[in-house]
């Protein structure tokens, strides 16, 4: 016989919902005394059911933490990978990798001076320096070719940026999909005709078409096998004659607008003898921040 008010039969319908909460601060029904072992003190639920729940919750809040400190521990082993064969590769080009040091810099200042959100700018610092890490699968016979490279040549050195986009594609953490984009689009042109996709316009990433003007800014400065460093003049005019061409107008126009500026950063980052430990540790002293680590869409390399 069914207790009164209780609906007859199996059907619970007419009875009114009840919470967790309403559930685990409900008094329980009185039960026989639990047999403990004799190596067992105190009771089932020491403290009662809502003590339990809070050490359940407290232990649940310190794996996920665990796991966010692993997540991000992985990120900076797997960026310091990467940085240093970014480096090894910028050496089959450049015998002091500078460029790989300053080009993450120049680029976070380009992103802050045209009014990127701070933490776009910060993830462009550390993602910039990898552009060039498909750099690692050209061959130095064409890398390192004092003069001019024929047809076939400039074909095998155009590789290396969907080189670099497969290596760092595939990621779930944002830093490493900004270094693809980065990697495989700061080729790209503004006007379509750059490769590996000859993508145009907004189409190319705007880590991309930062990069682009920078990496152009930051070369033509320095020494390199095949030429002398040029003077700055020179080099304003050149980007100056590739804005809507190569290059992103808003971009190319916040570098010659703060190009003073620009040059005295580079400046500064030269005398002060950053090496890519000054990045990795720099990198190690600010962990990666949870929106860094968050996963993103993006258009993948197959």
């Amino acid at each position: 016989m069914s207790p009164p008010g209780r609906p007859q039969g199996g059907d619970r319908s007419a009875e009114p919902d009840e919470s967790a909460v309403d559930i685990l601060e409900r008094p329980l029904p009185p039960t026989r005394p639990v047999e403990l072992d004799d190596d067992v003190g105190g009771s089932v639920f020491p403290g009662g059911p809502s003590a339990q729940m809070e050490r359940m919750l407290h232990d649940l809040a310190r794996l996920y933490q665990e796991r966010n400190d692993a997540l991000a521990e992985a990120s900076r082993a797997h960026y310091e990978s990467v940085l240093r064969l970014s480096l090894a590769a910028e050496f089959k080009d450049d015998d002091t990798g500078e460029h790989v040091v300053r080009i993450g810099f120049l680029a976070e200042r380009v992103a802050t001076l045209m009014g990127e959100r701070p933490g776009f700018a910060k993830l462009l610092r550390k993602a910039a320096p990898m552009h060039d890490v498909g750099k690692i699968g050209i061959p130095d016979s064409v890398l390192k070719k004092p003069g001019p490279l024929d047809p076939e040549e400039r074909q095998v050195m155009n590789r290396h940026a969907e080189i670099g986009a497969r290596i760092l594609g595939n990621s779930r953490v944002p830093l490493f999909r900004m270094a693809a984009d980065i990697a495989g689009g700061h080729h790209e042109r503004y006007d379509g005709r750059g490769y590996p996709r000859g993508i145009a316009g907004h189409h190319i990433p705007l880590a991309a078409r930062i990069v682009a003007v920078v990496d152009c800014f930051d070369a033509l400065l320095m020494d390199r096998v095949y030429r002398a460093a040029m003077a700055p003049m020179p080099v304003r005019e050149m980007i100056e004659a590739e804005v809507g061409r190569a290059f992103d107008p808003r971009v190319a126009g916040t570098v010659l607008q703060h190009f003073d500026e620009l040059l005295a950063l580079r400046q500064r980052l030269i005398l002060d003898g950053l090496t890519v430990a000054h990045l990795i540790e720099h990198v190690h002293r600010e962990p990666l921040s949870r929106e860094d680590l968050w996963p993103a869409q993006r258009a993948h390399w197959n």
